[in-house]
């Protein structure tokens, strides 16, 4: 009689952890993206300052997320930061050159105003077109042991 028949866990498959990775970068990028470009809008500031100001944001949020995360694990602030960087920079980067090339290629989009449909439309299909792009970045990265494969590790 086997006794670990009901205790067998499978381990969750390489597109679903790069679909996790992807979703949870995604979510800093966009929180960043998003404040960076409403606040930026809002002060009428040119678009370099303004890309400047959500690529920095998403960086901001991107590894807060994932340092968040790590400290529940019991992990000390040093070793948290370390493993954000190493399991969020390439993500957040492919993310933020896709995402921030969407925008300026839509004519019009930076100079929207916050009430304005192409300001949100080309936004929110940036995000999305970047978190494609990303996945098979992510995929690639934990199936040789890199990127969020060394945050899954802790969980």
């Amino acid at each position: 009689m086997n006794h670990d028949a009901g205790m067998h866990h499978d381990a969750p498959s390489l597109d679903r952890l790069a679909a996790q990775a992807t979703i949870h970068c995604l979510t800093g990028c966009g929180i960043g993206e998003v404040l960076g470009l409403v606040i930026a809008t809002q002060l009428g500031w040119h678009d370099l300052p303004s890309i400047a100001l959500a690529v920095v944001l998403a960086f901001v949020f991107g590894y807060g997320l994932t340092v968040r995360s790590v400290l529940g694990s019991g992990i000390a602030i040093r070793d948290a930061l370390r493993i954000a960087f190493a399991a969020d920079t390439i993500s957040i980067i492919v993310m933020e050159i896709v995402d921030n090339a969407f925008v300026l290629a839509i004519p019009g989009a930076m100079s929207a105003g916050l009430t304005d449909l192409l300001f949100w439309a080309s936004l929110g299909a940036s995000l999305v077109i970047a978190g494609l792009v990303a996945f098979p970045v992510n995929r690639w990265l934990i199936a040789r042991g890199r990127g969020h494969a060394v945050v899954h590790d802790l969980h």
